[in-house]
């Protein structure tokens, strides 16, 4: 596959991991993230998925991919034992937020994390004008058969980490085929987060 046919988010998220290093993937699904780490830039990786049937793809793959909830911690994992964990379209599934968010930053130097922006202005304005839960592309479910829980905007993430003392590194924002550079809590569909402790 080449690196212009993959997704934006994973091309973003490739960009700021080096060649070589360490990743522990949380909510791996299919593996194809963590698969694009591994053939382009030569990581050693690790994921933690709770779906059995997207494990069976990772191991096809040959991915190296442990069948886990990452809501019940990452206790195995020694401080700092990962240059980089990511949560990318996980962290908003979670159970648990801020437990889940202060292991990963414990685990990994440093933490790439992706979200749905749920401020988009498409969201906002079915909201309004229809007066139900929005369905877009960036949010494919309905209200009833949604795994999101937490549903978050990027406003809401750098308010969140800059009252924790969350240190945001990078920050890109995305809609459906290109980078937003303008209002993107208003415009982008997706946020994507480089954190550290």
């Amino acid at each position: 596959m080449d690196t212009i046919d993959l997704r934006l988010d994973y091309r973003i998220i490739m960009r700021y991991v080096p060649a070589g290093s360490t990743v522990l993937d949380l909510g791996s699904g299919n593996g194809e993230l963590l698969q694009m780490l591994t053939d382009k830039r030569d990581v050693r990786g690790q994921g933690i998925e709770i779906d059995e049937q997207a494990i069976y793809q990772c191991v096809e793959k040959g991915l190296n991919v442990l069948h886990g909830d990452i809501d019940s911690g990452l206790a195995d994992y020694r401080d700092k034992s990962f240059d980089f964990v990511i949560l990318n379209q996980s962290l908003q599934q979670v159970r648990h937020f801020e437990p889940v968010l202060k292991d990963a930053l414990r685990v990994g130097k440093r933490v790439i994390v992706g979200f749905p922006n749920f401020a988009h202005y498409k969201s906002r304005l079915h909201l309004f004008f229809s007066g139900r839960a929005p369905v877009t592309s960036s949010l494919p479910y309905t209200w009833y058969e949604t795994p999101n829980i937490h549903f978050l905007s990027i406003r809401d993430f750098i308010d969140y980490c800059r009252s924790r003392n969350i240190m945001i590194n990078a920050k890109r924002f995305t809609g459906l085929k290109h980078e937003v550079h303008v209002m993107p809590n208003f415009f982008a569909q997706t946020g994507i987060f480089v954190i550290s402790t």
